[in-house]
């Protein structure tokens, strides 16, 4: 077989041996990606968070958690390559693995990042012609999300806060991929000026006045009870559940996205 190098999106050059026939996945949205792409047996191993499709969830090897990986199941189920994440794994456990089988390692904080990400993959894994078809079709997706946001009336309820975490309440920061989904909804993320995911006091949140919060199912699992424990404080803000898979898996979930923001316009007014 001819060796391959790639540049992953951290800049790396991940040189791979032909199309990779056994493939250790630890990151739950690309996962579902290569299963979308037509990967079945390739895939050999997979984390306990990669929940989507439930039939590897169900079927797959899993070697640990995303930032609690088994290196030494890795290694046993013998990968010619691994997928990994800046933001979900961590910087040892990559380095440990890259030690014996070549890892690429995606870097996503927007839609046009994950859409390279999806063609990149496509390449690497054998599947280019199904990445493209995905790509265009997710474009196609956001293209029309696009054009349903501009004829919404202006709002004061543009101004969001999206709550990760409670216990400390966390927040999706400017430099997330999340708030690049919340623009694409034509709503102004009111913590955009911090980074990543800032701890913050819901006295805090209120001064920022944002008219809408938003508690994501993942990674804290929010309910219907913690949004009176939040207009407690926040009164006039508008408090909704929403999928947090929708907001911040970058993969093949991207397909599904757009209806469910187009939903989710209506259903707040």
């Amino acid at each position: 077989m001819a060796l391959c190098t790639f540049t992953d999106m951290m800049g790396r050059q991940v040189t791979i041996n032909g199309t990779p026939k056994r493939i250790v996945s630890l990151v739950p949205s690309q996962t579902e990606l290569l299963y979308d792409l037509g990967l079945r047996d390739e895939v050999v191993g997979i984390t306990k968070f990669c929940v989507h499709p439930a039939e590897w969830f169900r079927s797959k090897r899993r070697v640990g958690g995303t930032k609690t990986v088994h290196i030494d199941v890795v290694k046993e189920l013998a990968p010619d390559l691994i997928l990994a994440n800046k933001e979900e794994n961590t910087k040892e456990d990559i380095e440990a693995l890259a030690a014996f089988c070549p890892v690429w390692v995606s870097d996503i904080k927007s839609l046009a990042e994950a859409c390279y990400m999806l063609l990149q993959v496509g390449k690497l894994v054998g599947r280019a012609s199904e990445a493209e078809d995905l790509n265009l079709r997710v474009t196609k997706g956001f293209h029309q999300l696009h054009t349903q946001v501009l004829g919404f009336p202006p709002s004061t309820k543009k101004q969001v806060a999206y709550l990760i975490w409670r216990k400390p309440w966390m927040c999706a920061g400017g430099d997330t991929f999340i708030s690049d989904m919340l623009t694409r909804l034509g709503w102004e993320n009111v913590l955009a000026n911090m980074p990543r995911y800032p701890s913050i006091e819901l006295e805090q949140l209120r001064d920022m006045q944002p008219g809408r919060i938003l508690l994501s199912s993942e990674p804290y699992p929010f309910k219907e009870q913690h949004i009176a424990e939040i207009k407690a404080v926040l009164p006039h803000a508008q408090v909704m559940l929403v999928d947090g898979e929708m907001f911040s898996w970058y993969g093949s979930r991207l397909l599904l996205a757009p209806a469910y923001f187009a939903t989710l316009l209506n259903d707040a007014g």
